[in-house]
């Protein structure tokens, strides 16, 4: 059973300023004042496809942008796939039916939407599967402008990201946005990671788990066992997060695959850890984390527990495009184009 359409009120959509045009190309501005000053009323139907195979997410929002910014949308017929489906170069994933004069001004913002949602979607969903089980963290918000966080999260989300780190990106889910400590409140407690730790731990509700930054001194072993030392069962894990041009203190300085959070660092650290007794640690990587990366340590039996990924979440570009493709009933559409029908799609309706 296919899950329900997130409805349209839930989304924050300035309806007004997209209304007006405000975002919208201003060919299509003025497309829909010609429409409309010569009472131009045709029927069409619209056709969108993306220009690459990936993962759909945004459809929800983009057919809440039709619903609720479009002129009487009770007489549009709109049949889409669902968020999260497989989609492959130029399949339709939605369709609009109806007066071209009643949504002409919004195909910039639901080709927007698609592209970064998708985009996003795709490069998790990639993540995902590289790490064969592991859960993934979505941890990319610092790498791009605030308001795109809720469509972001959304995505990872939908892709299958275990976590995110802002409440706006899992707002429409519900979820609570997670992470570790920075290194910024380590360093206001002068540098002191179990001090910083305590703080925390008193200071934050109970269900929240305490994860110990552990790469601040370049010492991830000695750090985690000092933590480990001091907080005992309470720790729920580590993070390493060593940067990608140093080598932690206990790696062999053996070319640049020992630099970073490397193998050989994760292998030690859950050796020292359970030599200590501190089997139940759990250990989450980040820093310059890439589907390559997260195979390569699957594959390599690297022990750890989550992973953290940030930028490399918005590197990958699935681009839609929209064209009418039948006009009054009657097949109509640029030359290289056609109705491409598509029998995965579903009529969009809300219980």
């Amino acid at each position: 059973m296919r899950r329900k359409r997130i409805p349209p009120e839930k989304f924050n959509i300035p309806v007004e300023m997209i209304r007006k045009g405000f975002y919208t190309d201003k060919y299509f501005v003025r497309t829909r004042n010609v429409l409309l000053a010569e009472a131009n009323h045709n029927e069409v139907l619209m056709q969108i496809f993306p220009r690459d195979d990936g993962y759909i997410c945004g459809i929800d929002e983009a057919i809440a942008v039709i619903y609720l910014c479009s002129d009487n949308s009770d007489k549009l017929r709109i049949n889409a796939l669902y968020d999260g489906d497989k989609i492959n170069k130029n399949e339709t994933v939605m369709t609009i039916e109806g007066d071209y004069s009643s949504f002409a001004h919004l195909e910039t913002i639901y080709l927007g939407i698609l592209a970064r949602g998708s985009s996003v979607a795709t490069s998790v969903k990639e993540v995902v599967s590289a790490a064969n089980g592991k859960p993934v963290l979505f941890f990319s918000s610092r790498f791009d402008y605030y308001p795109t966080q809720i469509i972001d999260g959304y995505a990872a989300l939908i892709a299958g990201a275990s976590g995110v780190s802002t409440d706006a990106n899992g707002y429409l889910f519900g979820v609570e946005g997670t992470g570790t400590i920075p290194h910024a409140l380590i360093a206001s407690y002068n540098g002191n990671t179990v001090e910083a730790c305590r703080a925390f731990y008193e200071n934050t509700p109970d269900d929240v788990n305490l994860i110990a930054l552990v790469d601040f001194d370049n010492d991830c072993i000695g750090t985690s066992l000092e933590v480990a030392r001091h907080f005992g069962e309470k720790l729920w894990g580590v993070r390493c997060d060593t940067a990608g041009d140093l080598r932690d203190k206990s790696v062999t300085p053996i070319g640049n695959d020992s630099l970073g959070v490397c193998p050989e660092l994760v292998y030690k650290l859950r050796k020292a850890l359970d030599k200590e007794g501190f089997e139940w640690v759990k250990i989450v990587v980040s820093g310059g984390f890439t589907a390559d990366k997260v195979r390569r340590f699957v594959e390599l039996d690297v022990p750890f527990d989550a992973v953290g990924v940030g930028s490399y979440f918005f590197r990958k570009r699935i681009d839609f495009t929209a064209d009418v493709v039948m006009v009054n009933g009657k097949h109509l559409a640029k030359v290289g184009r056609r109705y491409n029908q598509n029998p995965r799609l579903s009529p969009v309706k809300y219980d």
